[in-house]
């Protein structure tokens, strides 16, 4: 559905090397390769079943969440025509407005015209005057442009989760460029997710590692934002990916990725995007406010971990 996974997020699967029973679906997806491994013991449906299955959650996805679809909801009403939008709409606009509330309009799903000006969106520009920024943002205020990139991913990974458990899986590792994981890994350990090295150049997820985070075989979404995948430089000045909506700006704090641990992907994958708006002191402090989360906060010069990470 978007170039996140390639541009901005860190998470991959170390894989066991023996399969111990375990499947794997897993297909092109959302601008990349998705995979979603499981353990079929006690699960009736066959896996070609549980293929098409997931296959047809994330058609669905596509053909109302994606910006990049033409022809799919969103798509169409940001051209203002008149749809009726599915329950799969609704409920991803109300999750993207409930963590607007939450963090103060620092993650804004109407804040598409921002990134358009800058360069980040569906269209090319640059540096734009303040009053192009200014005239963005009053249409981020009427909500005439939504994007559902910075939460699809790990709502997408969430829905196929459910699936999964609806047929009776328990053990599962869902990748959908975030990840969901479950349970334990084929060798009965719990799964181990990768953080990559947030530096300049480092384009291949796993090329270089900051560190390995382990379950302990619960319920986890894990998700990593960062900007040193999406960035242009322009007269010597480098301009992140990540736009504060409250300001209309790139930010310009020291966060270079925020790997995030919660109960869910979506949760998980909003957060990030919310700490790479509010850079490292303000996250960290939230994260310490905040009992169920856990983070991985990579700056220019330190590597900050919560107690429970």
């Amino acid at each position: 559905m978007n170039v996140r996974t390639a541009a901005a997020l860190a998470c991959i699967l170390i894989l066991a090397a023996c399969s111990r029973g375990y499947q794997t679906v897993g297909g092109y997806a959302q601008g990349g390769i998705y995979s979603v491994r499981y353990n079929p013991a006690g699960v009736t449906a066959g896996r070609a079943e549980v293929q098409a299955a997931v296959d047809d959650i994330l058609n669905a996805i596509d053909t109302t969440l994606s910006g990049y679809n033409r022809n799919s909801l969103l798509s169409r009403r940001n051209r203002g025509e008149t749809v009726e939008m599915n329950a799969m709409f609704l409920e991803i606009d109300s999750i993207a407005q409930k963590y607007k509330d939450l963090t103060g309009g620092a993650f804004d799903a109407a804040a598409g015209p921002l990134f358009d000006i800058w360069g980040f969106g569906f269209t090319s520009d640059s540096l734009p005057p303040q009053e192009a920024i200014n005239a963005a943002m009053i249409r981020c205020e009427q909500r005439e442009v939504l994007n559902f990139n910075a939460i699809a991913q790990g709502y997408s990974c969430d829905k196929v989760a459910a699936y999964l458990h609806s047929i009776g899986v328990k053990d599962m590792l869902v990748d959908i460029g975030e990840i969901y994981c479950e349970g334990l890994n084929p060798d009965g350990r719990g799964w181990s997710i990768a953080i990559d090295t947030p530096s300049d150049g480092n384009n291949t997820p796993g090329a270089s590692i900051s560190g390995i985070w382990h379950s302990d075989g619960g319920s986890y979404g894990v998700v990593t934002s960062g900007n040193y995948r999406k960035f242009y430089i322009k007269d010597g000045k480098k301009y992140a990916h990540t736009i504060d909506p409250r300001t209309g700006w790139p930010v310009e704090h020291n966060l270079l990725s925020a790997t995030v641990i919660a109960s869910t992907a979506t949760e998980a994958d909003a957060l990030a995007t919310f700490f790479m708006v509010i850079g490292f002191e303000d996250a960290r402090a939230w994260v310490e406010e905040h009992e169920s989360i856990e983070a991985c906060l990579i700056t220019s010069d330190n590597i900050w971990t919560s107690e429970g990470f």
